[in-house]
């Protein structure tokens, strides 16, 4: 039997308890949860390993180690189990997410090795919905973004991300796995803008994350020649409609803490606080 201090990389084998556990918060890991039901716990498919902790016996936590580096249900000792495991693999990931304490617990650990950051934002309030706005009517004017439309919705998803992040989602590899992603969502419907009548997107977000149980709202933009018109209002309840009709009866989304204005956008939207999220970006 696994022991307490036993950490492992999880498999196939392990799958109905790595999914009983991302079960247990089912906002808050929404994001890892939609890659482990498509993808199960085959490295390759899911694109990086899932780290497991056990207590006495039975999987309490886990860790995503991917592209991001994602905390579940950890709990302080599976937090310092998970940062000897990742400071012996090495940094491999852009990004360290996840719930705000025990991300800033890990990233404590871990920046003696791995830092400088090049940005650390540690609280982004984790925002989520059941329900349409009573106050707020959806655009009429935002719709699913249609197969052949990826010329039409990629340069406003790469001006977005760049916005977001720091750095272009097209360095590196000259884009293909944004592009890839971009053209995912896209093909399964769940990105969605609004377009001028030269056919320029004026908003924009998607469905990025999506379980039976909750969805995660991203990607979140408006052009910036259109700012300041309230557009982002009423598009965030148009989505909000596509959402909650068609993906998850939770719909979540977490911001950063200094933007004020999105976040006043979102409470107006009907989303409220539910618990806070941490990023640490390279």
């Amino acid at each position: 039997m696994l022991t307490q201090t036993t950490t492992t990389v999880l498999g196939p084998s392990d799958l109905d308890a790595a999914l009983a556990v991302l079960g247990r918060e089912p906002v808050a890991n929404a994001f890892v949860a939609s890659r482990v039901q498509v993808a199960g716990l085959d490295p390759w498919r899911l694109g990086g390993e899932m780290w497991g902790w056990y207590e006495n016996g039975i999987l309490t936590s886990l860790c995503y180690a991917g592209a991001n580096l994602v905390l579940i249900c950890a709990t302080p000792r599976a937090v310092r189990a998970f940062a000897d495991r990742a400071r012996r693999a090495g940094r491999r990931c852009s990004s360290i997410v996840g719930p705000a304490e025990p991300t800033a617990q890990l990233w404590r650990l871990l920046e003696p090795g791995w830092g400088p950051a090049r940005e650390i934002r540690a609280h982004q309030p984790l925002m989520a919905t059941d329900r349409m706005p009573a106050g707020i009517a959806p655009d009429p004017y935002v719709r699913r973004i249609r197969k052949d439309e990826m010329e039409t919705i990629m340069p406003a998803c790469v001006a977005m991300f760049t916005e977001e992040v720091g750095v272009s989602p097209l360095a590196g590899d000259g884009g293909l796995l944004y592009q890839a992603r971009v053209a995912e969502l896209v093909g399964s419907g769940r990105s969605f803008a609004r377009l001028d009548e030269y056919g320029k997107v004026m908003f924009k977000a998607e469905v990025g994350a999506a379980t039976p149980e909750a969805c995660q709202i991203q990607g979140v933009w408006v052009a910036p020649e259109y700012r300041g018109r309230g557009l982002a209002g009423p598009g965030m309840a148009a989505v909000l409609r596509y959402a909650l009709a068609d993906v998850a009866p939770v719909v979540s989304l977490y911001v950063n803490d200094f933007n004020t204005a999105a976040r006043r956008t979102y409470l107006r939207a009907g989303f409220r606080e539910v618990g806070a999220f941490m990023s640490v970006l390279f």
